[in-house]
């Protein structure tokens, strides 16, 4: 099993597996538009700007579990995302990240990569790093800044 198993719905409402990343190295975020961290938005846009012509994807995943700061429609969101953020990124349908409602896709990054809340995402804008075949290589806490996660991805590439 890996990343790539998984399918997820497109902020269109398209049917995506996964699979179609294979060969990419892979950040995957849960996001919010009225979050105190949604401004990491544009540190993400940066990251992908500069990276994207070298087999890299940002994965975006609206989520409303945290004190509801995703209240929006799809184009809502996607046109929050792309009038205050220019996020061309793949932005997918909102998501549950936590609970027995939570997507398959987050309940298998949260046991791959635990993190300090023992499998739960603590908030908005959690990133997990994944690498060309679809695993798990690392967790990132909300409050990481996306410019410093350039690094960990540039040694992936």
């Amino acid at each position: 099993m890996s990343v790539h198993s998984f399918t997820a719905e497109t902020l269109q409402g398209k049917e995506m597996p996964l699979s179609e990343y294979s060969g990419k190295v892979l950040l995957i975020v849960n996001t919010a538009s009225k979050c105190g961290l949604t401004p990491q938005y544009e540190g993400l846009q940066e990251l992908y700007t500069s990276l994207e012509d070298k087999h890299f994807e940002i994965l975006g995943f609206p989520c409303n579990q945290f004190g509801e700061q995703e209240p929006g429609s799809k184009e809502d969101i996607e046109e929050f995302c792309s009038i205050n953020y220019g996020v061309s990124f793949p932005m997918f349908a909102k998501v549950d990240v936590n609970g027995v409602n939570a997507h398959p896709l987050y309940k298998y990054l949260t046991h791959e990569a635990p993190g300090i809340e023992h499998g739960n995402i603590p908030w908005n804008f959690t990133k997990f790093l994944v690498n060309q075949n679809g695993e798990v290589v690392k967790r990132y806490e909300p409050k990481t800044e996306p410019v410093n996660l350039k690094e960990d991805i540039e040694k992936m590439l």
